[in-house]
């Protein structure tokens, strides 16, 4: 019988995080840094609320781009933390997480051979992501000399005609690494100038325990 896998999906391998927290999970009194997730139950005012959604029936489908009082919420959310404003009817989508808003963001704007620029260390999915949108992903290693934060130079060198997207996680992960407001906007003018996509992947951006870095 053929496999059938299509070879895109065969040349991605397993995530490295699960199958290290699969490991940690059999040993005893290991403490897990495999999984980016809490450490505590959720807090119960959100479950109640889940359960109050389920209690008025609304378990039917719902807007593919989310619901529109949550969309006017995110919408107002980063007009008062960053001074930004987007339509939520227009330029607002809920997702089920940063993956499939990178997946979906990557399928949408990609051509085949579009490259897609990585700093590395990085997130497992980047990669993937941009393979499975028929784009090229480009890697971009990150010095520990340059305590991982991506500079002006490593861009430029990396960056050719057929570059279309930046992804640039605040802050790093896995490193922790948080670039300073002048270090961005040195990446930011460079990203107008060659016109490129940055896909700022902000999911633990409120996870600092020092004074802001913005």
């Amino acid at each position: 019988m053929r496999n059938p896998l299509s070879d895109k999906i065969v040349s991605i391998p397993p995530s490295g995080i699960r199958k290290f927290f699969d490991i940690v999970n059999e040993m005893e009194d290991a403490i897990s840094l495999g999984v980016g997730e809490p450490d505590f139950d959720t807090p119960w005012h959100i479950r109640e609320e889940g359960i109050y959604s389920l209690e008025k029936g609304r378990t039917f489908y719902t807007s593919n781009a989310g619901l529109k009082d949550l969309k006017d919420e995110i919408s107002r959310y980063l007009s008062r933390r960053f001074d930004v404003n987007y339509d939520p009817d227009q330029e607002v989508m809920v997702t089920v997480g940063g993956s499939e808003a990178i997946d979906a963001a990557m399928r949408a704007m990609l051509n085949p051979g579009d490259e897609v620029l990585i700093p590395q260390p990085s997130y497992v999915s980047y990669v993937p992501c941009a393979v499975l949108a028929d784009g090229v992903p480009v890697v971009i290693e990150l010095e520990e000399k340059d305590h991982f934060k991506l500079t002006p130079e490593k861009l430029l060198e990396k960056i050719t005609d057929k570059t279309k997207i930046l992804v640039l996680p605040f802050p790093n992960n896995p490193t922790g690494a948080i670039m300073e407001r002048h270090e961005l906007e040195e990446i930011a003018r460079i990203a107008v100038e060659k016109d490129i996509f940055v896909i700022s992947d902000e999911i633990y951006s409120e996870l600092t325990y020092t004074e802001s870095a913005m």
